[in-house]
């Protein structure tokens, strides 16, 4: 059997609109459809600062912000040519976003990897950064250092981009808010990176595949603990057609990261789970169907979670012993809860829809 990658992924782009709404027991917190513009595929990732302010970005080359929590939004950018893949604000002014590249999805041009804003998105410019050429970006992850600046405590940040699907392997750092980046290859460690998740400055977990050719691929998960300089091969599955595609760490020592198969005879479909900070993982089950392709993960403790998948939603409240099939739209690629300063949980949920938990 022969697949090619761009084949294969570009299916998961070219899925059909749909629209259902999350309904949950009664009086429980439950997923919500917001009302945005329709999009005809997956769209990749949402971020917000505090309960109010938001972006969230797709492959129309499109950034739109909210101001009310979601319930009503405003495009910021819409760029033809572009396809933003991922989004982190590090405060109400100052964000990034990245996109997927050329030579993958069809009809995109724009060759520049990053670009930014320090206005809350009124204005967005390329990045430049030193080190090897990025092709493209698909996940951005910000570390928050608390620090002692002239006798007052102060807050640095950290931005840890990976790239990308369909290869090469690279990572871009920045340990100064954004201001300077490096990038760096990650080809001798994996050959495709889709997420990462910075415990803090040294330690982090990256979602990346053995190899180029995803029909040969397994899924793989990478560990560093020196700030993304050097990393080592902490799980890899032994089934081809599949990668580690996203990872949500509840608390620093327990995380799970979804394994994507796209071999259509898998009807077994799997998640790793650690309990020692990424250090080891092993593989539970997520439910029994092909057509199940998992994507985004999220999880509000070691318990309570939530996957996504092509054509549905899946929860546990038991640390992935059990799970309930949920409406979560479909193709739910990233999920992501925050607390406000009375630590009540929020979360937002993007694919073909946006979710508000």
């Amino acid at each position: 059997m022969h697949l090619s990658r761009k084949s294969i992924w570009s299916f998961s782009f070219f899925i059909l609109l749909f629209a259902p709404t999350s309904y949950g027991q009664q009086g429980e917190k439950t997923w919500k459809k917001l009302m945005t513009d329709p999009y005809p595929g997956k769209q990749d990732d949402i971020t917000f600062v505090n309960p109010h302010l938001g972006w969230y970005v797709n492959g129309y080359g499109a950034i739109y912000h909210t101001q009310d929590g979601g319930e009503s939004w405003a495009k910021q950018l819409e760029q033809k040519g572009t396809f933003f893949r991922c989004i982190a604000f590090v405060d109400s002014l100052t964000g990034f976003a990245g996109t997927v590249g050329t030579d993958y999805f069809p009809n995109v041009t724009d060759t520049i990897p990053l670009y930014g804003t320090t206005d809350g998105g009124k204005t967005w410019l390329p990045v430049p950064y030193k080190g090897p050429y990025v092709k493209g970006l698909c996940a951005i992850d910000v570390v928050a250092e608390t620090y002692i600046n002239h006798g007052v405590l102060d807050v640095r940040y950290h931005l840890y981009g990976v790239w990308r699907v369909g290869a090469p392997a690279n990572i871009m750092i920045s340990n100064d808010g954004g201001k300077t980046w490096q990038s760096q290859s990650m080809e001798q460690y994996g050959k495709m990176l889709f997420d990462i998740k910075m415990l803090d400055t040294k330690n982090g977990i990256a979602c990346s595949a053995s190899d180029a050719d995803i029909s040969k691929s397994n899924a793989l998960i990478l560990r560093t603990s020196d700030g993304g300089k050097t990393w080592v091969n902490v799980y890899q599955s032994d089934r081809p057609l599949e990668t580690a595609w996203k990872v949500s760490f509840a608390d620093d020592m327990v995380g799970y990261a979804t394994i994507q198969s796209y071999d259509p005879a898998n009807v077994q479909q799997r998640i790793a789970k650690t309990v020692d900070g990424g250090m080891t993982w092993t593989e539970i089950n997520l439910c029994q169907d092909a057509a199940a392709r998992e994507f985004g993960i999220g999880f509000i403790d070691a318990d309570h979670g939530f996957v996504g998948t092509m054509n549905s939603g899946y929860e546990t409240r038991d640390g992935g012993s059990t799970w309930s099939k949920i409406d979560l739209g479909r193709a739910c690629n990233k999920i992501r809860f925050y607390r406000d300063k009375s630590d009540k949980v929020y979360g937002y949920a993007i694919g073909v829809d946006v979710m508000k938990w």
